[in-house]
This record gives C-alpha cells, structure tokens and sequence, in this order.
C-alpha cells in the first residue's frame, strides 16, 4: 500500500503542473484519495469480502466522485486528475503510467459474467468525457481525445478521436506535456477545409473558362442565373462583375 501510494504521488506530480508539493497532493487530490481508497477495496473483493468492498467502493465514490468497482485492477503510478464523474467498470485492467481525466467512462458491453471492460496499456491518456466501452485494448502510449466513444482496439501509439472513435493519422510531433490533450486533429474539419480548397480550384478553372469561351455573365434574376449570383447583395454586384470567382458562382 505504501509502494503504491508513493507512485501515485510521483505520478501526480509529474503529470500536473498545479502540484506544487506532494503534501499538497496527499492532502487536496480526490483522484490521489480515489485510488488509495480503491487499492483498500480492492484486496477485500480479492480475499472474499465481496460486501464490505462494494461498501467500501461506495464510500469512495461518496467522498471522492469516483466510481471504481472494487474487481478493477489498477497499477501504481496511475493519474486521475480532478476525477469527477470517473467511472471504472469491475473487469477494467489499467496498466502504469495511465492518465484519466474527469468524466471518462471505461464501461461494459454486456451483461455475461466474463471480461466486458477495457485493458488501457502503459501511459494511456484518456480525455475528459470519453467512453471506452467494451472488453477492448488500448495500446501503450495511445491518447483517446475528449469526449470520444470508443469501442474497437486501439493500436499502440495511436489517436483517436469521435463519436464513434476513429483513428487519426498526425505527423510526428514532441509533446511538451502528457496534459497537451487538446493538441489533436480534426478529421471533420479537415475534409472540410479540402472540399473547400477543391471548390475553388473548380470554380476559378470555370472562370477561366468562360472568359476564353466568351460566356457572358448571367443577369439577376433571369432563368439562367446561377446560384453564386443571387446570393450576392446589391452592393457586391458591382464588384461579382470584376471578379472571376464570384461570376462563377463561389460564395466564399
């Protein structure tokens, strides 16, 4: 117990930059509290006291605002910053180095009284608000974005982020802190952004065009008007004529 609670406190204060002392931590951090108290549980349900460690674990969430079921298995040296609203379900397996935020959920899938929780491998990050959901793996050093749904394997290394959770492709960068959770890709707004860029590149090869076929531009409300022309205003009439773009019909 006392092996474990040391490597919590190295590991709070590794992985939070607000620590400013392990005193601090040991007497102010619910996930610190959360985790000791778990480990107590936790050797009751090992030994056969099923009841007194459920009514341990309940105590635990009543003070702290975590819930860990007292079957989880959890290593030293694991990080739950803040805590509140953590969930942790009976067959979860969290390896050392884990960091979890507020919110997360590592829930079950099926009611069959067999292994239905995650494994998160060494130095997992989870996000706040994420759901890792059914008996899957997590590989080391993967990082899951705030408020993703997972429900598939996660190779080692990996990011993923959504509803449901889908791996990403970054480049390569160093992280100064484990705590840069929000330092992850967007792919909605990436397909967006090339959509967009395709747009243009379509809309100025039309422009092009109908200046060399001589295609004069079309009037304000006549049949032939083109969707880019009546969504200018009066104002901008003048300059659509100038520009390329807005005669081809670009709203942007």
């Amino acid at each position: 117990m006392l092996r474990s609670l040391l490597a919590d406190l190295e590991a709070a204060v590794a992985h939070d930059p607000a620590a400013r002392s392990k005193l601090e931590v040991l007497l102010a951090y619910p996930g610190l509290h959360a985790l000791t108290l778990h480990r107590v549980s936790h050797q009751l349900w090992n030994r056969g006291f099923k009841l007194a460690a459920r009514l341990f674990s309940h105590y635990n969430r009543f003070l702290t605002g975590v819930e860990i079921h007292p079957g989880a298995t959890i290593a030293d040296g694991v990080f739950i910053d803040h805590g509140m609203g953590v969930v942790i379900g009976e067959t979860a397996v969290l390896e050392e180095g884990c960091i979890i935020y507020k919110g997360v959920v590592l829930g079950g899938t099926s009611l069959e009284r067999k292994v239905r929780h995650p494994h998160l491998g060494r130095n997992v990050i989870v996000g706040s608000n994420a759901c890792v959901l059914g008996a899957i793996q997590v590989g080391d050093g993967a990082r899951i974005g705030s408020a993703s749904v997972v429900i598939k394997d996660v190779p080692p290394g990996a990011t993923v982020v959504g509803v449901p959770g889908r791996i990403v492709r970054e480049k390569r960068r160093n992280f100064s802190e484990e705590l840069d959770h929000a330092s992850l890709p967007d792919p909605v707004a990436d397909v967006m952004r090339a959509l967009a860029s395709q747009q243009e590149a379509l809309i100025e090869r039309l422009a092009r065009l109908e200046e060399k076929l001589k295609i004069p531009s079309p009037h304000k409300g006549s049949k032939a008007g083109g969707l880019g022309r009546d969504l200018l205003s009066k104002e901008d009439e003048d300059s659509a004529e100038q520009d390329p773009r807005k005669r081809a019909g670009s709203i942007f």
